[in-house]
């Protein structure tokens, strides 16, 4: 009959198997936030060549096109590689629903392309098409930032997730701006668009500061480059501050362009440090999950060759010297070592503690996911029912939350609260 220590070294060895999958689904995420920069690279291009009637941007354009089929290419089989994790999967659900809708936009990507090319699309609808095609794609990386069971690895991937979304709206942001440039028009609608894209970045990043880690922080504020950035707020101000129905420079499209992508290249760059962190992260739990999980067997053989003491009651109160010290407890990376020498009544003591105190960490990282689910659901249900545009949603919330003095993801509840009545006014 198996013993506590058979099911502990189980435990072990489950934890074990779910760092191997977060190792595996972190290589995935890299991939698809390489695919999203060349997509994002791709739409501005597309703007710039679309606006200007043809005259900027073609064989870039082309170029562009033909390195986003590649990385698109190397995600497709990496999502059949992540199939065969269906399984283990803790959210597979979610995480496969996600998959097949972002399969389904990639799909379609050239016939947009075909569309772009006849004429028959606007640069707002072309910017719509791609950024719903990225947001598919993101929205595999959010049900992976969901996913992480140690809490320094979640904190990791929610930092992970909102710089990858702050620098999907920096991209719409180079997007927007250069159609409004190469059209030679300003309008109040590319203006409040503009206003709400530098809004959602800097929320974006301010989440990405709090759970990052001080060396990437540090790196963020080193890759902003005081020239480019001097840059892109003197052309921003144009954008922002020339009357609508007056005329901007065409020439201007092409310095946004370049400034834009500038200070985009350097946020992949971070990007991708981002990614190697987690994955060493992840290495450094494996490894130390592989040394704990030799030790419980160690213990385990001994105790079959009967050299084990009797453990202590189980109903006695517990001893202040067998208490896991607080430090220990709160640590991610504590361990179940010293092994020996303990009984397994504290081994599994200190494993429950242990649970449960990544338990309380999840949660308080997860509630930054959570918030954001809760947002973007109350401005689908205001863009459905009250024919709002998304910038329009996310505007009548801040507005809301400024003026009675609450959090935005309070009035998001109390707009959900209100679902049904909404849903009955509209039939």
């Amino acid at each position: 009959m198996k013993t506590s220590l058979h099911f502990l070294i189980e435990a072990k060895r489950c934890e074990m198997a779910d760092l191997q999958r977060l190792m595996r689904t972190s290589s995935l995420v890299d991939r698809i936030a390489g695919l999203v920069h060349v997509l994002q690279r791709e739409r501005g291009l597309t703007n710039l060549h679309l606006a200007s009637g043809g005259s900027r941007g073609r064989e870039a354009l082309a170029e562009q096109r033909r390195a986003a089929d590649h990385h698109a290419q190397a995600i497709r089989a990496a999502f059949d590689a992540l199939a065969d994790d269906a399984p283990t999967l803790p959210n597979g659900t979610r995480l496969f629903a996600r998959v097949a809708y972002a399969l389904q936009g990639l799909a379609a990507l050239e016939r947009l392309r075909q569309r772009i090319d006849n004429g028959e699309q606007t640069p707002t609808a072309a910017t719509a098409a791609y950024s719903r095609l990225i947001e598919g794609l993101l929205g595999v990386v959010f049900e992976a930032a969901d996913s992480a069971a140690d809490p320094t690895i979640s904190r990791h991937l929610v930092a992970s997730f909102n710089f990858s979304q702050g620098k999907e709206f920096a991209g719409q942001e180079r997007a927007v701006g250069v159609a409004a440039f190469a059209s030679g028009r300003a309008t109040s609608d590319v203006q409040q668009r503009l206003l709400y894209l530098i809004e959602s970045q800097d929320r974006c990043l301010s989440v990405f500061a709090e759970f990052s880690s001080e060396r990437l922080r540090t790196h963020w504020q080193q890759a902003q480059q005081h020239e480019v950035m001097a840059r892109l707020e003197r052309l921003r101000r144009v954008l922002l501050t020339t009357p609508p129905g007056q005329a901007l420079d065409p020439a201007d499209s092409q310095r946004w362009f370049d400034a834009c992508t500038q200070r985009l290249d350097a946020m992949r760059g971070i990007e991708a440090e981002l990614f190697t962190e987690l994955r060493v992260r992840c290495q450094d739990r494996l490894d130390a999950a592989a040394a704990e999980l030799g030790t419980l067997v160690q213990r385990l053989s001994a105790d079959c060759q009967g050299t084990n003491e009797p453990d202590e009651d189980f109903f006695a109160e517990e001893r202040s010297g067998t208490q896991v010290p607080a430090a220990e407890v709160a640590s991610t990376d504590a361990t179940l070592a010293p092994q020996v020498g303990r009984s397994v009544l504290e081994l599994v003591r200190t494993q429950t503690q242990r649970l449960q105190t990544m338990s309380a960490e999840l949660d308080a990282v997860r509630a930054s996911l959570n918030e954001r689910k809760l947002i973007e659901r109350a401005k689908g249900l205001l863009m459905a029912h009250r024919h709002l545009s998304e910038d329009e949603a996310h505007r009548m919330l801040r507005e809301t939350a400024m003026n009675q003095n609450k959090r935005m993801v309070d009035v998001a509840e109390a707009v959900l609260a209100m679902a049904n009545v909404l849903q009955a006014r509209s039939r």
